[in-house]
């Protein structure tokens, strides 16, 4: 149900595009596995990471609707920040949102081949294809396109959908590493994050625990699950929180980075990032924590990012 708002009224900046995905082969029929209700959720968690790929994180973005025509997805996004804006046109330019739909999107569907598509990115009555190079001026038509809706309850509801399954696996990841790890310890409910009451406050934290924003973590080696997770939505920040973990790591240490920006640029943002944390898993061995990524996390400011990586819920943001 579409719900108009009135024109812009925050005084931030704001703006909006069409962005028009389109597959190359028969057997990928994207309106149609969008609506399949078995599908709908992995192509719209495809959605989510190729955005958050392309604008650097999970900031500065939101999905207000998902059309679906005979032969084309439709996504309308309301960017509220000009620099993830400018991000996710340089990525689209560059073909890098192209590739990431195609690796996002064959990790969960049933397709052996390459995916190819042909896209299209509107703002208003403005096709940006036609001037990709100039980027103030697509700048300009995603701000005067102001967004007309608020977040479909479609939309809506996938998001919460796509929330509570990270929080499920996040919570079945956490129930197998203490059932493998904590034999001798006494059985006690899960509890990832506990709030610090007074006394706590004045304490130090056990060996295995970090505190993040006023609460206290588990602390862990990183997973598998982890480094994916990362390097889906990191995006072009790879490069600080790499230098924030090269402090002490010597595989990290310069011109490490360069090299691997070198080495992986035609591969993207994705691949980069997973080489990079790979570096770090495999030099650090049992030092690559967790805390150790969520503190490179910190000193950068990406803590929508730190967020995202434990999972924290909106309802229990401080």
């Amino acid at each position: 149900m579409e719900k108009l708002t009135s024109s812009s009224g925050s005084g931030g900046w704001a703006g909006s595009a069409f962005l028009f995905l389109e597959s190359n082969l028969q057997q990928v029929d994207l309106p149609a596995l969008y609506k399949d209700p078995e599908q709908k959720i992995n192509v719209f968690k495809a959605l989510k990471l190729i955005l958050s790929d392309s604008t650097g994180g999970l900031d500065g973005y939101e999905i207000l609707k998902v059309h679906d025509t005979e032969s084309a997805l439709i996504i309308q996004i309301k960017f509220s920040d000009e620099m993830h804006c400018t991000a996710f046109l340089e990525s689209y330019a560059s073909g890098g949102l192209k590739q990431c739909l195609g690796q996002h999107l064959k990790a969960v569907l049933p397709v052996t081949e390459e995916l190819e598509f042909d896209t299209k990115l509107k703002a208003g009555s403005k096709t940006l294809d036609d001037f990709l190079k100039d980027r103030d001026r697509c700048l300009l038509c995603i701000k005067e396109a102001q967004p007309d809706r608020l977040r479909d309850d479609e939309v809506a509801q996938l998001e919460t959908t796509l929330q509570s399954l990270m929080l499920n696996n996040r919570h079945l990841s956490e129930a197998v590493h203490k059932s493998s790890s904590s034999s001798s310890s006494s059985s006690e409910p899960l509890s990832p994050a506990l709030p610090l009451n007074s006394r706590e406050e004045g304490s130090l934290l056990p060996s295995d625990s970090f505190k993040f924003q006023g609460r206290v973590y588990d602390d862990r080696r990183l997973t598998s699950s982890d480094h994916q997770k990362f390097a889906f939505v990191i995006g072009k920040q790879w490069k600080k929180v790499g230098r924030s973990l090269q402090k002490g790591c010597r595989a990290l240490k310069d011109p490490a980075i360069d090299n691997l920006a070198y080495e992986f640029d035609r591969d993207g943002l994705y691949e980069q990032a997973y080489q990079m944390l790979s570096k770090f898993r495999q030099s650090e061995g049992k030092k690559a924590k967790l805390s150790r990524l969520i503190s490179a996390l910190e000193e950068n400011g990406l803590m929508g990012i730190a967020e995202h990586m434990l999972d924290i819920q909106p309802a229990e943001r401080q």
